[in-house]
């Protein structure tokens, strides 16, 4: 008598790849399929084994592809996109206080932000990037437009003791970033921290409010630390101490810090933030393009010290792409440390997906494919000329394609980028918004 063929179970999404990068585990797999349901990997097997297995409702050949977990742009400033290329070639606080806080404190609104945060947006998800943390005001407006769009965002309000048309006083910040973190407490896809712009822009009793707020609300904090020589210099001159000394004098030197740039490292204080699990953010192009000066990456990993990778804001760096800040993230590393074999191609990978899902406290959902997390992936071709031949997947990724190959991306199984078309912004209207703004802030 014959048996009838074993029912293949259905599901949303199958993923035919040719390499898959893991990323909790170095050796990709070769011609594997990745099964989504419900926004989740619910398995990962051989192509052969798949086809008989499960049928789907979307279906992907991807025979020329590397799938990766989303990149994570651990650190940004999404609506200072609206001033790429304002201000160049000028020295960091030149920059900050003559061109761009001037020019935010004269246009700064809710409209701008949206519109700044929406083309980043479009440019991170086109280059890969699944999940952004943005440093900056109307977080509100910044959230909403992520959850729109369906992309996965840490938000940080930013927390000065100057006025903007967000608000008056350090206290009135602290109350939006509350109001902030309770609006997108219960989102799946975004939740916000605080995010204090660097220990010179606020004075200890300032410091210590954020301090407090963040253990009130059991919250981690983002902020500037050690960018450039001249933050210690002044430091010292006018408190007698290095910055990392101040925020450990008042609390805030733990393991819900995310400490961006960290130019300039002295030994010890490189094993006190080992020893307290402070999480590191490198932003290397903005680093140089500002001349801040070089993260010590080597000695950071040594220290087995959590190390994310940011693009810092487009006004800076001038662009978003985390597969450009890869490259030279892992070139700069090698030359800083004099060693070739410092942060190779697997680990520059790691530091761009689940370094930074770490660093969020989020590596249990995002950041590797393994079954049972949250489907946040990005496939790129490596089919040009200029990868051939693939030898090693992973590195060709690293340091011979571009953003330009990316070709399809991934949020918890929504397809926000297919065939390098954006399926959930208007690019139309995007770009007429943006032109709009062009035209009001020419210099």
């Amino acid at each position: 008598m014959l048996t009838s063929p074993q029912q293949k179970q259905s599901v949303d999404t199958l993923i035919h790849a040719k390499w898959i990068a893991r990323v909790n585990i170095d050796e990709p797999l070769i011609d594997h399929t990745i099964v989504v349901d419900q926004g989740i990997i619910v398995d990962l097997l051989p192509q052969t084994q798949a086809r008989q297995k499960y049928q789907a409702e979307s279906t992907y050949h991807l025979d020329e592809h590397i799938v990766t977990p989303g990149y994570i742009n651990a650190h940004g400033h999404a609506a200072m996109t609206l001033f790429r290329g304002y201000a160049d070639d000028l020295p960091l606080m030149t920059w900050l206080e003559d061109h761009i806080w001037p020019n935010e404190s004269r246009w700064l609104s809710a409209e701008f932000t949206r519109v700044g945060s929406e083309l980043a947006i479009a440019e991170m998800i086109r280059g890969g990037t699944t999940c952004f943390s943005d440093n900056y005001f109307f977080s509100h407006d910044v959230g909403s437009s992520a959850q729109k769009i369906g992309i996965r965002a840490q938000l940080c309000p930013t927390i000065l003791n100057i006025k903007t048309s967000w608000a008056n006083h350090v206290d009135e910040y602290l109350a939006q970033a509350e109001d902030s973190f309770h609006k997108f407490k219960s989102s799946p896809l975004v939740n916000s921290i605080l995010g204090p712009h660097s220990p010179y822009a606020l004075n200890d009793a300032e410091l210590s409010k954020v301090v407090t707020k963040a253990n009130d609300l059991d919250c981690m904090i983002q902020m500037h630390i050690h960018e450039t020589a001249e933050e210690i210099s002044n430091s010292l001159e006018q408190y007698y101490c290095r910055p990392i000394a101040r925020i450990d004098r008042v609390g805030m030197l733990t393991s819900k810090l995310q400490a961006v740039h960290m130019t300039q490292l002295t030994e010890h204080e490189m094993d006190l933030i080992a020893e307290r699990d402070v999480k590191v953010v490198h932003c290397p192009e903005s680093n140089l393009k500002l001349a801040s000066g070089f993260c010590p990456v080597s000695s950071l990993r040594a220290r087995d010290i959590t190390l994310a990778l940011g693009t810092d804001g487009a006004a800076s760096n001038n662009d978003l792409d985390m597969m450009g800040e890869m490259r030279c993230a892992s070139m700069l590393a090698k030359a800083v440390a004099n060693d070739a074999t410092e942060l190779n191609a697997a680990s520059t990978l790691r530091m761009a997906t689940l370094e930074g899902a770490k660093c969020m406290g989020i590596d249990d959902i995002v950041g590797s494919i393994e079954i049972g997390k949250q489907a946040d992936l990005c496939a790129t071709a490596l089919n040009e000329l200029a990868n051939l031949p693939v030898y090693n997947p992973i590195s060709q990724l690293i340091y011979t394609a571009n953003r330009d190959q990316v070709s399809h991306v991934w949020v918890a199984g929504n397809a926000l980028l297919k065939d390098k078309k954006l399926t959930t912004l208007d690019c139309d209207k995007l770009k007429q918004d943006v032109l709009h703004w062009q035209e009001k802030l020419a210099p």
